[in-house]
């Protein structure tokens, strides 16, 4: 029998897709679950792709149908199942030996994971997949981490199961070492938050504001579609908007409970972010958005206690769609920014040196944040470098434009009681970035006052002390007296 290219753990839906995607682009691929019954489920599904697939019913039948040196694509739950998994496999893949772990790992668990494997033999690439299960099938886009020389030995693989861009361009790459690759898909996924949040508050700007209809409101998301938004999100939001069920014949997105999940990637990435020293605050918001999401019967309460706000006072109307497109391009300007700063912080930090134009075109197909935005930002890192997009000129050119209908329309949300939380966040970040003084020296003075913590000068350098002595602080009165 031919011996197997490559192997792979894990017959989930992203695992099954990828592996089909593999063996459609000839590469024969050894394939395991730890669930036998599905097997032959898999095998009959894939058709006549079952002739590249080499099916094995333990862990020794799927290192003895790899060819040596054996790599093997992980594609199980993040956390303790990819411990216990590359424990398994160690002894058995032999000198030479490669994992790759596809999964939504946290990259502080891959970058432990490969000074773990340092002398074994065996070496680990942690590589980010985004696209969800039609990516994994079709193309995903794929942010890969560790020693290069590793991921040279399945580059080939990669780079043909990748999506690709109009041009060609396989959305696929090499973008540092150890767990590089897998925060790269962690900042990916919170911008994702962060995109989803934002437009989910337009639509609220369009219903709740404006009483449109979700049909009425998908063609102004399909015209969107057509210009700057141009990007997969803003397309499958009229796609939604559009679709009516089947068992009422109302929209759909009428008859959804407004509870939203989460795996824990965009946590993570507001949790990095501040780590790092550099905010995410329209992440931070989109997750807390959803977190207060699942607090259905208290918000319910809540809204029998306070009441809801005005929006019938006609908050928006159908005309403002204009007004409300360039807010959320704004916003999303915003949130890349912030993002793609945390990139460069990280690269500078954990001594990556992340190639920022590279990730945002490996970005433009495939992955779930895929727009032709991605393209501007690319050309952007490529010329002189600055710490943050909002400082090049194609950018400064779009929010010198957009920054005031985001303006607009975060103050006509919070008059009528819309809540906006990303969009708020991306305002408020927007005007505290751009503004040379702001307000902290009050804070450096209150810290020094109650904790001695100093304060530098404008004027001197070093540290200094305030003289916040007794005379003259406001007097204190007596217990009985009055002040």
């Amino acid at each position: 029998m031919e011996l197997a290219e490559i192997g792979l753990v894990g017959l989930g839906v992203m695992g099954s897709n990828l592996a089909l995607n593999i063996a459609e682009h000839g590469h024969r691929i050894a394939v395991w679950n730890r669930e036998l019954p599905r097997l032959p489920e898999f095998i009959r599904d894939a058709g006549d792709l079952a002739q590249h697939i080499i099916p094995t019913e333990t862990i020794e039948q799927l290192i003895a149908a790899i060819k040596p040196p054996r790599a093997v694509i992980l594609m199980i739950p993040a956390g303790a199942a990819v411990d216990e998994q590359i424990g398994i496999l160690k002894p058995l893949l032999g000198e030479g030996g490669l994992i790759i772990d596809a999964g939504n790992s946290d990259f502080r668990d891959t970058v432990r994971r490969v000074k773990e494997l340092e002398g074994s033999g065996v070496t680990l690439v942690g590589m980010g997949v985004s696209g969800g299960e039609e990516g994994a099938r079709h193309g995903p886009s794929m942010m890969a981490g560790g020693e290069r020389s590793a991921f040279a030995r399945i580059e080939r693989i990669i780079m043909d199961i990748a999506a690709r861009t109009k041009d060609g361009e396989p959305c696929a790459a090499w973008l540092g070492p150890d767990g590089a690759g897998h925060f790269v898909k962690t900042i990916h996924n919170g911008i994702e938050y962060a995109d989803m949040q934002m437009i989910a508050e337009i639509y609220g700007a369009f219903r709740d504001g404006a009483g449109l209809k979700p049909a009425e409101t998908a063609e102004i998301f399909k015209d969107w579609n057509t210009r700057e938004l141009d990007s997969y999100l803003i397309e499958i939001t009229a796609r939604v908007l559009s679709a009516v069920d089947k068992e009422t014949e109302k929209p759909i997105v009428d008859i959804i409970l407004d509870r939203a999940g989460q795996k824990g990637t965009g946590l993570w990435s507001a949790v990095e972010a501040e780590r790092l020293g550099r905010p995410a605050s329209v992440i931070e918001a989109a997750v807390g958005a959803r977190v207060l999401s699942s607090l259905k019967d208290e918000r319910e309460a809540a809204e029998k206690a306070y009441g809801l706000g005005k929006p019938e006072a006609g908050a928006f109307t159908k005309n403002d769609a204009q007004l409300l497109e360039h807010a959320l391009l704004a916003g999303k300007v915003v949130a890349y920014a912030q993002g793609f700063a945390v990139l460069a912080m990280a690269s500078r930090m954990f001594d990556w040196n992340l190639p920022l134009p590279t990730v945002a075109r490996i970005w433009r197909a495939g992955c779930i944040i895929r727009s032709q935005f991605l393209g501007t930002i690319a050309a952007a890192f490529e010329g002189p470098k600055v710490d943050n997009l909002l400082m090049t000129p194609a950018f400064i050119d779009i929010m010198k434009r957009s920054h005031g209908a985001l303006r607009e329309v975060v103050a006509r949300a919070a008059q009528a009681g819309l809540p906006m939380p990303a969009l708020s966040s991306a305002l408020a970040y927007f005007d505290s970035y751009r503004q040379g003084r702001g307000t902290t020296d009050l804070i450096q003075a209150q810290r020094d006052f109650f904790g001695a913590h100093g304060f530098e000068r404008i004027d001197q350098p070093g540290a200094h002390h305030g003289i916040w002595g007794i005379s003259e602080m406001p007097a204190t009165p007596t217990p009985g007296e009055k002040a």
